[in-house]
């Protein structure tokens, strides 16, 4: 149960980030996945699209460190 709490958690903490703060930590995501995206390109999409963007990373990230 403390997992699903945890994916809840992260879920609204990645939904509740402005654009600037989602672009930030795409830009600077410290993972074991490797982001490659420029400002430019990030500042095109829309916010919703971001937050997509960054919650997949973060689970992939967390799946390779349970590996």
């Amino acid at each position: 149960m403390s997992a699903e709490f945890s994916f809840e958690k992260m879920c609204s903490a990645i939904a509740a980030m402005s654009k600037p703060e989602v672009i930030g930590r795409l830009l600077n995501f410290d993972g074991p996945i490797k982001l490659d995206f420029t400002r430019d390109y990030l500042e095109k999409l829309n916010v919703d699209r971001l937050r997509h963007i960054l919650l997949a990373a973060v689970i992939t990230g967390q799946r390779k460190h349970a590996s």
